[in-house]
């Protein structure tokens, strides 16, 4: 879309806008892989930092060189003035009041010094392409992201596009310059001009499928995105573009049955819990975490289905069950996290596991307001002796830290601990008995 002087205008003038800084990097790739990066972000329902591949995830969450000085000119209208800017100073000679005009007389050197300095300059007077060129040279030199853009746009305005990129294609920061204001304005069709006349065809790809966020109907969306899966990607963006498009078919059909089912009130699960928001546009970890909520026991071979989410987008164990047991434990179904870590062998015998560690389980318990009992159970799960005592003491789990220290046998920690417990509870009383009991040999 064509940008007018008041568009270019407010770049300036609006905070939304961010300056380009040579360290600068496209952002557009982590947009695009949000789908499967999303997979690795949970972290919402654990503090712990142990996995750094984790982050936060809430049910109704968002759908996924220069430099700058103080003294920098304000707006655009500070600084490419439309009528000529005026030196004024007073001649001998001349009557009160008469004053002569040195703007013409600026060299590039001297304009981009004022630029650079936030005064007020016009350009108009550099007509030739060699009084522009030099102009654009004397700003990258500057090293000065402000005066650099004002430039360019000075250049937008003045030279047609096929010559702008002409000489940008040989002058690289200042193209840099170019391709990162364009994105701030959204000028998506001078944008794209630009990547076919450098044949830079994946980044004309990325920006063709950047164009899907102005588009709110999620079927019309839907549909923009199958165009996307054929354009020259990398091999790895493709198969995000893929899982985006997949995602989104998916969503339209859950939310559709689901707002029927919501609705028509016949079903326990949304008239106790009622929907808070949309899963259109939402990320994989967020859909994942719904259906693990509302649709846990559904069969593999629905869309809603947990399982098939697994299976379809790939995604890891320990992510999954991080997944499920905070979905699970927010509604306090206790049978259901006792069997997402319940696992047989060969010969029938059954064993706890947790993928994510048996640690973290107890933090997302707690943080649910499991049952003391159950807290105690998976504590006791906790491999590590210390890290056991430490969540144990943390979450008043008294049972298992008395029997960790008779374990021990620690009569100072199980004397220190005695003081923590109410007076006159079992819990004291079981202290007592153990630490008068002649059967333990204590090791302090």
């Amino acid at each position: 879309m064509n940008r007018t002087k008041g568009d270019e205008e407010e770049y300036w003038n609006s905070s939304k806008f961010k300056a380009f800084t040579f360290d600068d990097e496209d952002d557009e790739l982590s947009q695009l892989k949000e789908s499967k990066r999303a997979v690795n972000s949970l972290r919402d329902f654990v503090d712990d930092d142990d996995d750094d591949d984790l982050e936060r995830v809430s049910w109704s969450g968002e759908p996924v060189g220069s430099r700058t000085r103080p003294g920098s000119f304000q707006s655009l209208s500070d600084a490419l003035s439309d009528t000529p800017a005026k030196t004024y100073a007073p001649e001998l000679g001349r009557p009160k009041g008469e004053y002569k005009d040195y703007s013409n007389d600026w060299s590039p050197s001297d304009t981009v010094r004022r630029l650079r300095k936030g005064k007020v300059c016009s350009l108009e007077r550099f007509r030739s392409l060699q009084d522009k060129l030099q102009l654009l040279e004397e700003a990258v030199s500057m090293h000065d992201g402000n005066v650099i853009t004002a430039v360019l746009i000075f250049l937008k305005r003045t030279l047609c596009k096929e010559i702008l990129f002409r000489e940008l294609e040989v002058r690289q920061v200042a193209l840099r310059h170019l391709i990162h204001f364009l994105k701030e304005i959204g000028d998506q069709k001078l944008l794209l001009d630009l990547f076919r006349f450098l044949d830079r065809t994946e980044e004309l790809a990325l920006s063709h499928y950047r164009e899907h966020l102005n588009i709110q109907d999620p079927e019309k969306r839907k549909e923009f995105l199958k165009t996307c899966i054929g354009l020259p990607f990398s091999a790895e963006d493709s198969a995000h573009i893929q899982d985006h498009y997949t995602l989104l078919e998916r969503q339209i059909i859950i939310e559709a049955n689901d707002r029927h089912l919501e609705s028509a009130g016949q079903t326990e699960i949304f008239r106790k819990h009622p929907r808070k928001a949309s899963i259109l546009n939402m990320p994989l970890v967020t859909t994942l975490f719904y259906s693990c909520f509302y649709h846990y026991t559904e069969a593999e071979g629905t869309f809603s289905s947990p399982i098939n989410l697994k299976k379809t987008f790939k995604i890891p164990d320990k992510q999954y069950v991080l997944t499920a047991l905070a979905a699970r434990a927010k509604l306090r179904a206790w049978h259901d996290v006792d069997a997402l870590f319940t696992t047989k062998n060969w010969l029938g015998y059954t064993k706890k596991r947790a993928p994510i560690g048996f640690h973290r389980v107890v933090e997302i318990l707690h943080k649910n307001s499991a049952p003391v009992q159950i807290l105690q159970e998976y504590v006791n799960l906790v491999e590590d002796v210390d890290t056991k005592l430490n969540l144990a003491t943390k979450f008043k789990c008294h049972d298992v830290v008395i029997d960790t220290c008779r374990d021990l046998k620690d009569r100072q920690q199980l004397l220190a601990y005695r003081s923590k417990v109410d007076k006159g509870s079992a819990e004291e009383e079981k202290i007592d008995a153990l630490l008068s009991s002649p059967q333990i040999r204590w090791k302090n």
